[in-house]
């Protein structure tokens, strides 16, 4: 473990935005004098686990007001600089997308500015105590999850944490999260999410999600890669493809409320598992 400390700048955007002031701090504006949208980048203080253990590296606060800038879509690029308890620091370089939407119909989430994390791999490993690592933004925690896209409605100040690993350069795939209480009938949005907190990319084809005691199974297509940072949801009947656009495809609950285990398996063996409630041992087949 290291206690690191950051502070971070917007250097520049991609292509050059106008109107646009603040570049190079912490706080950079764009729009119409009196009606501007903005990004501010807020540093923090954390302890961190060198072994792909997420950790808040800043807050980012996106002051989102109607304005118009040119073009609409552009890239802002954020320099987080890190140090750490020994006195040694390291930079980080990320973008961030941005699309000022055209507030056309005055109401959320219609007209909600987009925040797509683009550069989420520091291209240069960190050396840290003498060791590599890989420096990957996972991405915004809002509600206690994590997603890559950060949706900022307009007339207010919104906020998300920014999360960060430092992970070695070779992939590290668990399960992350499951979600066994879906809605509606048959509850389509159940979902298992796997997560990549390693370094480096792996390739996912032919490994299968399990889901015991309810016998089903789903096997990742040919070609399916996932990178560094990344989570991939497999959705009991939806097609979200923020997430991949992995499902079941099964119209019947997938995982039991009750309790069950799932399972991330490679040419048999078992890479994670996640276990939940009872794991399905109040029933007659063994988990």
């Amino acid at each position: 473990m290291t206690t690191v400390v950051t502070s971070g700048v917007f250097p520049s955007t991609t292509p050059a935005i106008s109107p646009v002031n603040g570049l190079g701090t912490a706080d950079v504006r764009w729009g119409s004098s009196g009606s501007q949208s903005g990004y501010q980048f807020r540093g923090a203080a954390a302890d961190v686990e060198l072994d792909g253990t997420e950790f808040v590296v800043g807050t980012f606060v996106h002051r989102n007001l109607p304005t118009t800038v040119s073009p609409s879509k552009f890239n802002v690029l954020l320099a987080v600089n890190v140090m750490f308890e020994d006195g040694s620091t390291t930079d980080l370089n990320f973008a961030f997308h941005h699309y000022e939407t055209p507030n056309s119909t005055g109401s959320s989430p219609v007209d909600d500015d987009l925040v797509d994390l683009q550069e989420f791999i520091h291209p240069q490993p960190v050396t840290i105590g003498g060791k590599q690592y890989r420096a990957v933004l996972s991405g915004f925690k809002r509600g206690g999850r994590i997603v890559r896209q950060f949706r900022s409605p307009e007339g207010g100040v919104n906020f998300a944490e920014v999360v960060c690993m430092f992970a070695f350069d070779e992939p590290d795939v668990i399960i992350s999260d499951l979600r066994y209480l879906g809605s509606g009938t048959g509850q389509p949005d159940e979902y298992i999410e796997i997560f990549n907190k390693g370094g480096a990319p792996q390739d996912l084809t032919g490994w299968m999600v399990e889901c015991k005691p309810t016998g089903h199974a789903y096997t990742f297509p040919p070609g399916t890669v996932i990178q560094p940072g990344q989570r991939y949801r497999v959705y009991t009947d939806e097609v979200r493809q923020e997430f991949g656009g992995f499902s079941f495809g099964s119209s019947e609950q997938v995982w039991r409320d009750e309790g069950g285990i799932g399972r991330l398996v490679h040419d048999g063996f078992v890479v994670d598992q996640y276990p939940y409630l009872d794991k399905g041992f109040n029933k007659t087949a063994a988990p």
